[in-house]
């Protein structure tokens, strides 16, 4: 478990009350920073192992981890996968390590798409919210040529200054996640892993048992019919119950 700074994680989860969202921005690099450290130690691997994966130096690996230098989604992403680790996890405290390895996309391929998928995705946020660039360059305290950057994913977006963006424009982080690579669907089914041990014993039991599957997808399929037909269903059932 990785302990906090109270008042750095306050400040960050509160929104940074009355303090800039610059401040906010750099507060939230650290607290990443120190998350990434702690994982890539859990997992027992080096800083050059982990540099590598992501195509940078030792020193940048280091600074990333300082929070002197922010790291993106994308780069989370990719780094993650290769610690085995889901992403909701290194977005947080709580840190389990998975043991897998899987054979990664290289960097320089991977990381560059990522970044323009990322980009797409914001300017696509951005303008069904109404904001205009420079309203959402004024709020991230950034100039409106850095943001144009990030859209046109010339440059990566760094993560905290993503999840500021996302906020603002009333989104979730995970619109900007990746869907689409073995990376991407690997952090997904971990966040769905995730999801189930959060239910009752009870449910779990009942899932989990193959004999149930047929009212499982009995299930799934009254989820998705319209108001008026379950409520048709609803009336015949109880024709023919009494």
């Amino acid at each position: 478990m990785v302990v906090f700074e109270p008042v750095l994680l306050v400040a960050v989860l509160t929104g940074g009350a009355n303090m800039p969202n610059r401040q906010v921005v750099e507060l939230r690099n650290r607290i990443i920073g120190v998350v990434l450290r702690g994982a890539r130690e859990r997992a027992r691997m080096s800083q050059e192992e982990c540099a590598e994966v992501l195509g940078l130096t030792p020193e940048q690996l280091a600074a990333y981890e300082a929070g002197e230098t922010p790291i993106s989604l994308p780069e989370m992403e990719l780094l993650g996968r290769f610690l085995a680790i889901p992403l909701h996890s290194l977005r947080s405290e709580r840190v389990t390590v998975d043991e897998s390895r899987a054979q990664l996309p290289r960097p320089e391929y991977f990381l560059p798409l990522r970044h323009r998928i990322v980009g797409i995705r914001l300017q696509q946020a951005r303008m069904e919210s109404g904001r205009s660039l420079e309203d959402l360059a004024a709020l991230l305290e950034l100039p409106v040529e850095t943001l144009t950057s990030y859209e046109f994913g010339e440059v990566a977006m760094p993560l905290a200054e993503l999840e500021l963006a996302a906020r603002a424009l009333g989104v979730s982080l995970d619109a900007f996640g990746d869907r689409d690579s073995h990376v991407g669907r690997w952090h997904m089914l971990q966040a769905d892993f995730e999801r189930f041990s959060e239910l009752p014993d009870a449910v779990r039991e009942f899932v989990a048992r193959p004999i149930n599957l047929s009212y499982l997808e009995l299930a799934m399929k009254l989820a998705q019919m319209p108001a008026g037909s379950l409520r048709q269903i609803a009336e015949a059932l109880l024709e023919i119950t009494f």
